[in-house]
């Protein structure tokens, strides 16, 4: 993931993101959004995009909003309301296995944790929601799914061998979204990542007990 000049809340890395991104063949607004830990609705609004439905090959995307001293650009989008704070969904773990790196614990995880299992392990939802991004547009993870939850909460699951849904599918929690996959390093592992606002947040914080 590229990285911004801010401090990254579980790490205190410094990240850097740059002044555009050019979008590209198979991203999203989600996608692009969680490749620079940014909240879509913000992205959205920064570049007059409406609900940020359509976006295009080649557009140019403002990552860090109108510039000071400059006019807004005309738009003719609707005005994007306060953010509603939704709940969080009720959470279930997206496998089974031992969490191998946990949240903040290495450069990896900034964003995540690393689970531990087999070879096609099963995936699942870890809630009800939508998918809004199935893909390889971003190379770090690998096959990667991409569920909103609502307006506040979505989740990520990475490094998938295979994808079981398509972008636009509804699922319900439990229900088996991908077969596990494997690192760079070989190593069998889900990368799974929970976003409030497109912050990632530590995921054992919220999944229940086991």
């Amino acid at each position: 993931m590229l990285f911004a000049l801010a401090v990254a809340g579980c790490s205190n890395a410094l990240r850097w993101v740059p002044d555009y991104h050019t979008v590209r063949a198979g991203e999203t607004l989600y996608s692009i959004a969680m490749r620079y830990d940014l909240d879509h609705r913000q992205l959205a609004a920064w570049n007059n995009l409406g609900d940020g439905t359509y976006i295009r090959n080649g557009q140019k995307l403002s990552l860090k909003g109108p510039v000071q001293g400059q006019a807004a650009r005309p738009s003719t989008a609707k005005p994007v309301a306060a953010a509603k704070e939704w709940p969080a969904p009720e959470w279930r773990w997206p496998t089974v296995g031992n969490v191998a790196v946990g949240f903040g614990a290495s450069p990896k995880t900034e964003s995540g944790i690393r689970i531990a299992g087999s070879p096609a392990q099963p995936i699942v939802a870890a809630a009800d929601g939508e998918v809004v991004y199935a893909g390889a547009g971003l190379p770090t993870y690998g096959q990667l799914l991409i569920i909103k939850h609502n307006d506040t909460w979505l989740s990520a699951y990475g490094f998938n061998s295979r994808l079981r849904v398509a972008e636009g599918a509804l699922v319900k929690s439990g229900q088996h979204i991908a077969d596990m996959g494997q690192t760079r390093a070989g190593l069998t592992r889900l990368h799974f990542e929970i976003r409030r606002n497109g912050q990632p947040v530590n995921p054992q914080r919220y999944l229940p007990p086991r």
